[in-house]
């Protein structure tokens, strides 16, 4: 017998009743993204290495060490996207999208990262965000950041916080950078593997180090607000001053860096305490020379990303018992002679109802019916066998209330009609 194939480590299959929330959470997510204005698109999963070599940053983790990287037929190098910003910036660059003034977009996907597989993070995973292209003023910033809140607000998700920084631009960077080295290089011997050789090539990926041995060095470091331009100092305070206007809650926190090497100015992230530590929710900022890094025009961006699987897992741990609400009608057919008047009625209602129809067509006493309905966690069950065929009726059950319901036996619209009655 030939051995059981299983998915590959770090996947997960989502079933039924786990597949509703992320639909849920997915339309959810849909009605957010077109309330603010925004379009969505849908890039290949695989991409050019060089798309994320380039964009993303060759001292990045992402592109050192969790691409899936291949060569095709052609010879030719390609990675699974592991990231979703720089596709869509190809995207809007080769399809000429910048042509047509700012743009903004969402998607909602998967991402693909080799790296250890554990709870709420898998080598398949899902994420949904936004990219607001074309504006260079702290508005953008805000309604991004504004954006990301909204569906945190909505669903009061517990000890939320939005942690906020600035990371400057090409007029103040180097300076910091050059800061960050005189602090690090005499305790070079200090740091972990990881940060003593970005330190000369990227010494603000130390800062957004998680090992042991550099986090006190970090928690020592000088802070961007001691070398900040004007310009920059100026979007910042702007920033701040539109989240103060809007009520939202934030903290200031220099050790955002974020992960990627094309961020600029704003950076952000929003977390959650509800599995315990700090936990985050999102996180994304300003990327001004992204587009230009891939060849394209002087175009300024911002935008955030949000793993799906790590939100949901933080719904479930808020609400671990819930229970779903019963949702939908279950055809119940006793005898192949009800079967075969049911099944028309069924195919009526499916097109005519905003609510699933469920059926089940082998022969089971009516006890059996009814627990293929909880299972389906239907709300209604629609009964018909001998008596009701000599009645002409149908019998309709609620089967939270637990309350029947007698109406005409092959009138779609009398169905209908007393389900609207029934579940206002």
């Amino acid at each position: 017998m030939p051995s059981k194939i299983t998915a590959p480590r770090g996947t997960q299959d989502i079933l039924p009743p786990i597949s509703r929330d992320w639909l849920d959470l997915e339309t959810r997510i849909h009605a957010l993204a077109e309330r603010f204005g925004y379009s969505e698109i849908r890039t290949p999963m695989f991409e050019a290495t060089e798309l994320f070599v380039r964009g993303v940053g060759e001292t990045t983790d992402i592109v050192e060490k969790e691409m899936y990287t291949f060569l095709d037929k052609g010879e030719r190098s390609m990675t699974l996207r592991p990231e979703w910003t720089a596709p869509v910036m190809r995207a809007a660059l080769e399809q000429n999208l910048f042509a047509q003034g700012p743009q903004r977009l969402y998607y909602v996907g998967p991402i693909f990262r080799y790296e250890r597989p554990q709870k709420g993070r898998y080598r398949q995973a899902h994420q949904f965000g936004v990219e607001c292209i074309g504006y260079r003023g702290p508005e953008a910033d805000f309604e991004v950041i504004s954006l990301a809140w909204e569906l945190v607000r909505s669903y009061d998700l517990t000890g939320a916080q939005l942690r906020l920084n600035t990371i400057g631009d090409d007029v103040c960077r180097p300076r910091y950078r050059d800061a960050l080295i005189a602090h690090f290089r005499p305790h070079l011997a200090e740091l972990s593997p990881d940060s003593q050789r970005r330190l000369e090539r990227n010494p603000l990926r130390v800062l957004d180090s998680k090992d042991e041995r550099d986090i006190a060095l970090v928690r020592t470091a000088p802070t961007f607000e001691s070398v900040l331009c004007d310009a920059c100092r100026e979007h910042f305070d702007a920033l701040r001053a539109y989240l103060d206007a809007a009520q939202i809650p934030y903290v200031v926190d220099p050790s955002i860096v974020r992960g990627l090497d094309y961020y600029t100015r704003t950076v952000f992230e929003i977390t959650s305490s509800v599995l315990g530590a700090q936990s985050t929710v999102c996180g994304g900022g300003r990327y001004d020379g992204l587009v230009r890094s891939l060849g394209g025009p002087d175009v300024p961006a911002v935008g955030f990303a949000l793993g799906l699987e790590r939100f949901l897992m933080m719904l479930d741990a808020m609400q671990p018992q819930r229970e779903r609400p019963r949702y939908g009608v279950q055809a119940i057919a006793l005898g192949a002679q009800a079967r075969a008047m049911l099944v028309p009625l069924v195919d009526i209602l499916r097109r005519t109802l905003a609510q699933p129809v469920f059926m089940d067509y082998e022969d089971r006493k009516l006890l059996a019916h009814l627990k293929i309905a909880d299972r389906n966690n239907a709300r209604f069950a629609l009964i018909l066998g001998s008596d009701e065929i000599v009645a002409g009726e149908l019998v309709l059950r609620d089967l939270e209330m637990r309350s029947d319901r007698r109406v005409t036996l092959g009138r779609a619209a009398d169905v209908a009609g007393a389900l609207a009655e029934m579940a206002p």
